[in-house]
C-alpha cells in the first residue's frame, strides 16, 4: 500500500472517527447522567422540516463539547475578527447593534401592501367605534446612530420613510420620532450603548412628542393627575451584549449606568399603574416594555406618557409582537376596547420586515369582515 492510500484511508478513518464519535461520546455521557441521549428524538418526532430545525437545535444546545468548545471559540471570533456572532454587530466605541436592525436599513425594498393594508384596516376598525389611532414607529438605534455602525454602507431611512408616507396618503396618522431624535442628539444620548433600545432620554423625548401631537391634534386633553419624576437609576447589561451569550465577552466591558426616573402620583407617592378602563390604549413592544415592565419599573414610555397626559392609560405590551400579536392579544381581551377613544400603537421599524407573524388583518370582536 503506497504512502497517498495510506494517508488517505487514514484521513477518512479519522473523518469518520469525529463524526460519530461525538455522538457516541455524548450519548456516553447522557446515560451516565441517567438521562434519555438526545439523539434518540429523532425517531420520536415527526419527521417535518421544523420538527428536524428543532432536534438540531436540541443536539447543538446539549452538546457537550458545543457547551466546552463555545465559550472560546466565541471569544476568539471576537478578539480576533470582531465577530459578535449570529445576532449582535460590534460597532464602534463599544457600541452594540442588534443585527436584523442593520439588516433592515441595507437590505433591497419590498412591497409593503400587506403592512399598510393591516394598519388601515385596524384605523377603520376602530373609526367604526369612535376611536382614533396614531400610528409611532420607533427608529431603529442604527437608523439614529449610523456613524456608530462598523459597517455602514448602503444603509438608509427610505423604506420606514416611504411606508410612513403611504401610510398618510391613507390618511393615518403617523408620529415622526425620526425627525425628533434628529433635532435632539446633541442634548443627550438617545439609545444606550450595549442595548437595542433607547435610553431614558430618548424614551422621555419620544412621550413627550407623542402627547405633544396628542394635544395638539385634540385627540387628547391633558386631565388633573399629577405625576412627579423620581430618580431610579439602574445598572446592567445591554441586551444585545447579553445576546451573545458569552460571559467571557461581557467580562471585557463595564454594565451601563442608566439614569431612569419612575413615574409616582404626587398625592400618594404610589408608583404609576395602567387603568384598564382608561380612554387611551397604547400598544407596543419592547420599547415600551424597557424601564416599565423590567427594572426599575414605572419609568417607561407609557408611564411618561401618563404624566405628560396628567391620566393613567391602558397597555398591551408584547416583546417584538407589535406587528400583529398585540392585535390578537387585543381580541383575546374585548373588555380593553370599552369606551376607548385613541390607541396609540408604537412598533420598532424592524418590524416592517421583520414583524412576528407578519402582518395580519386582525379582525377586531364584534367587527364586519368588510372592516
Amino acid at each position: 500500500m503506497n504512502r497517498a492510500k495510506t494517508t488517505s484511508l487514514f484521513l477518512s478513518g479519522a473523518f469518520v472517527l469525529i463524526i460519530f464519535g461525538v455522538g457516541f461520546v455524548q450519548a456516553g455521557i447522557e446515560l451516565s447522567r441517567r438521562e434519555r441521549p438526545q439523539a434518540l428524538d429523532l425517531f420520536l418526532r415527526t419527521p417535518t422540516v421544523k420538527n428536524l430545525r428543532l432536534f438540531e437545535k436540541d443536539i447543538e444546545n446539549a452538546s457537550w463539547f458545543a457547551q466546552r468548545l463555545r465559550p472560546w471559540t466565541q471569544y476568539a471570533q471576537f478578539a480576533l475578527l470582531n465577530d459578535g456572532g449570529e445576532d449582535t454587530l460590534i460597532g464602534r466605541d463599544g457600541w452594540f447593534f442588534y443585527k436584523p436592525d442593520v439588516e433592515y436599513l441595507v437590505e433591497p425594498c419590498k412591497n409593503d401592501s400587506e403592512v399598510v393594508s393591516a394598519i388601515v384596516s385596524f384605523r377603520d376598525q376602530l373609526a367604526a367605534r369612535g376611536a382614533h389611532l396614531l400610528v409611532v414607529p420607533a427608529p431603529g438605534k442604527p437608523s439614529v446612530y449610523p456613524e456608530m455602525v462598523a459597517a455602514r454602507a448602503g444603509m438608509t431611512r427610505a423604506h420606514t420613510h416611504e411606508v410612513m408616507s403611504v401610510l398618510r396618503d391613507s390618511g393615518i396618522e403617523v408620529m415622526d420620532l425620526y425627525d425628533v431624535f434628529d433635532t435632539k442628539r446633541d442634548e443627550g444620548q438617545l439609545y444606550l450603548r450595549q442595548d437595542t433600545h433607547w435610553s431614558p432620554e430618548g424614551m422621555q423625548r419620544a412621550a413627550q412628542a407623542v402627547a405633544e401631537r396628542l394635544l395638539a391634534l385634540g385627540w387628547a386633553v391633558k386631565r388633573p393627575v399629577v405625576y412627579e419624576a423620581r430618580p431610579a437609576p439602574v445598572t446592567r447589561y445591554g441586551d444585545v451584549l447579553r445576546m451573545m451569550k458569552a460571559p467571557r465577552i461581557e467580562g471585557l466591558f463595564e454594565p451601563e449606568d442608566i439614569a431612569s426616573s419612575q413615574v409616582v402620583r404626587r398625592d400618594t407617592g404610589a408608583l404609576y399603574q395602567d387603568a384598564p378602563a382608561s380612554e387611551i390604549l397604547v400598544l407596543g413592544d419592547s420599547f415600551l416594555r424597557i424601564y416599565e415592565r423590567d427594572e426599575p419599573g414605572s419609568a417607561g414610555f407609557i408611564a411618561h406618557l401618563a404624566r405628560e397626559l396628567g391620566q393613567p392609560l391602558a397597555s398591551i405590551v408584547n416583546d417584538g409582537g407589535a406587528s400583529t400579536l398585540v392585535r390578537q392579544e387585543l381580541t383575546r381581551r374585548p373588555a380593553l376596547l370599552d369606551g376607548k377613544k385613541l390607541v396609540i400603537w408604537e412598533f420598532v421599524e424592524r418590524d416592517i420586515r421583520f414583524g412576528a407573524e407578519g402582518w395580519q388583518d386582525i379582525r377586531l370582536p364584534g367587527a364586519q369582515s368588510g372592516g
